[in-house]
């Protein structure tokens, strides 16, 4: 077993491009000292300094400084975290933080990933909003596009975006199944039918990575194996309220047909949920801790050989946002920190997202409970990785040509034509389209916006039509700044919200748009409206587009919307299209 003392001059062979990946794998892993190989097994979050320097990390999660993690503990995997002002510092802050990293005894590079950044939705847990990329449409609104050449576009300019400034892992595509209605994380999966998300996520995959994994790659992290999406009343796992994952229709293997494409596609990372099975063949114990889920079904039956690292937060307790949320250690809650870890590596994973506990599994190694063996077959794929991705030849970016590349007119104006094509029409009585030139009554549209396409009044009595914005009710099942994010809860439009719509559909021709992030009981709401639309992420710009007329209505339902709470309460979480006589089924979408 290796120590930071006494060690021998380094053999730089690794650094050698013409070597073959697994020699160059073997030299370097010879030479790690056990705390180094420790470091490579968490996958946790980090900040960036706000000027494009080095960060001394964020106390509201619990993140350490940079200099920390990378030089005095040897992390080297990294999902950055929150909101930067431009693209430029970001790619700054990645060269400062690589150059940190090349400083140390064996200047083994750092690997950044993230949740999605290319929409609307700033979730701390699941997606970020940033304004210096391209905006799209969430992948719900990709799924409404029925357009596999647009999301393989997408993901092509994702890869061109995050490259540029040194995102080199991307924690998505979601290929969750949207099966029960009241689900908080719909919102990035592509819908409720296995095939479409099948077809679409392989199409994410390849633009992400591109035609042969490399130096230009991003690699994706596919999750959530092997599927979200049937929790127990709609409740997330993220909370303990929601660990119960369940198959009372058992289509457990229905969940499964979109990774199957994903492995087609050539996925190089999975995420396992952090629901823990009810009823199956399989122990009742979360996804990222069961053997019979990583080692049997997805390493054995289904062949799977890259890296597979936990979902978020699987092994300790984390302060977020002032609240201690306890670790998601559905169906090992009583287990040590240090038996979690054991279980999750006896599973087959390969690293710990979200995690930084590294005095956790060195206590393992030095006690014997974990052999240096062990350590060394997840390392393999992880190192790996680094070298085909060539951050040992060149790990920094060109930060002078970063405007060319992210964030262009170019790249903005396919996103924008992409939440075009996204707005779904689900009913229209003749108010749309609307006249430009038209007097507008407008909600939750800037009055700027709105003035390009007519002209804006004050009431709705002094107007020829209203536009509404609204966005799917939600009621956090939890009390803490974290669980508001998650849109969990009933479906039901508050009564008051009714009562508005209603008043004013009476004086004027009403269109109601609705953000759909889950598939929300809308009925009241096309009984008082003259014309109704969904999105899943669309500027107010190019929403009225549409509505006006100047872009065509294209998009089509990725999920059923049920017809009353009642039906979806009687349905079954993990079968497709199972609520009764739905308002509108999958695939609804009239043209304009």
């Amino acid at each position: 077993m290796g120590t930071e003392a006494n060690t021998p001059p380094v053999d730089t062979r690794y650094r050698d491009a013409s070597l073959p990946v697994a020699e160059r794998v073997e030299i370097l892993l010879s030479q790690m000292t056990v705390e180094e190989k420790v470091g490579q097994f968490f996958h946790t979050m980090i900040s960036a300094g706000d000027d494009g320097e080095l960060s001394d990390g964020n106390p509201e999660f619990g993140i350490a400084s940079n200099r920390e993690y990378v030089v005095d503990r040897h992390l080297s995997h990294f999902n950055v975290l929150g909101a930067v002002p431009s693209a430029e510092m970001l790619a700054r802050w990645h060269n400062k933080l690589q150059e940190l990293a090349a400083g140390t005894r064996l200047g083994i590079p750092v690997t950044i990933s993230t949740d999605p950044r290319h929409s609307y939705t700033e979730n701390p847990g699941t997606a970020i909003f940033t304004s210096a990329f391209s905006q799209w449409p969430e992948s719900l609104g990709l799924a409404a596009t029925r357009d596999t050449a647009l999301v393989q576009r997408f993901a092509e300019i994702c890869r061109q975006e995050y490259a540029a400034v040194g995102i080199r892992v991307a924690l998505h595509p979601q290929i969750d199944l949207a099966t029960e209605p009241r689900w908080a994380r719909q919102l990035q999966t592509f819908g409720e039918d296995a095939d479409l998300s099948g077809e679409l996520g392989a199409a994410y995959i390849r633009g992400l990575q591109g035609e042969s994994f490399g130096p230009g790659s991003v690699s994706a992290m596919t999750k959530h194996f092997p599927g979200g999406g049937p929790q127990k009343d709609g409740e997330d796992p993220h909370f303990p309220y929601g660990a119960e994952q369940v198959y009372p229709g058992g289509a457990f293997d229905y969940h499964l047909r979109p990774f199957l494409k994903a492995f087609e596609a050539g996925t190089r990372q999975i995420m396992p949920y952090y629901g823990k099975p009810m009823g199956t063949e399989y122990e009742e114990v979360g996804f990222g801790r069961n053997k019979g889920v990583i080692t049997d079904l997805l390493r054995g039956r289904l062949g799977f050989e890259g890296i597979v690292c936990t979902d978020w937060g699987l092994v300790t307790d984390q302060e977020l946002l002032g609240t201690v949320h306890p670790a998601r250690a559905w169906g090992a809650e009583d287990l040590t920190p240090a038996e979690r870890m054991t279980k999750i590596l006896d599973a087959g994973c390969d690293q710990f997202g979200g995690e930084q506990c590294d005095d956790v599994l060195l206590d393992l190694v030095s006690s014997g409970r974990v052999g240096e063996e062990r350590l060394d077959v997840s390392l393999r794929r992880i190192l790996r990785e680094k070298f085909e991705l060539g951050l040992f030849d060149n790990p920094y970016v060109d930060v002078d040509t970063v405007a060319d590349l992210v964030g262009t007119d170019e790249l903005r104006a396919a996103g924008d034509e992409a939440q075009r094509a996204s707005v779904t029409v689900l009913t229209n009585d003749g108010a749309l389209p609307f006249a430009r030139g038209a007097r507008l009554y407008v909600e939750g549209i800037p009055a700027d916006v709105a003035a390009a396409y007519g002209e804006v009044v004050a009431t709705p009595q002094e107007a020829d039509v209203a536009v509404l914005r609204v966005s799917a009710p939600f009621t956090p099942s939890g009390p803490s700044v974290f669980e508001s994010f998650f849109h969990s809860g009933p479906l039901d439009f508050p009564e008051d919200a009714l009562a508005h719509i209603a008043e004013v559909s009476a004086v004027v021709p009403t269109v109601v748009d609705v953000f759909l992030d889950r598939p929300a009981i809308v009925a009241p709401i096309v009984e008082a409206a003259n014309a109704v639309t969904a999105n899943w992420g669309v500027s107010s710009a190019n929403l009225l587009d549409v509505l006006s007329g100047a872009s065509p209505a294209r998009g089509k339902l990725p999920f059923d919307v049920p017809r009353s709470t009642a039906a979806v309460e009687a349905s079954r979480p993990d079968v497709p299209f199972d609520t009764t006589d739905p308002l509108f089924r999958f695939g609804h979408g009239l043209s304009l």
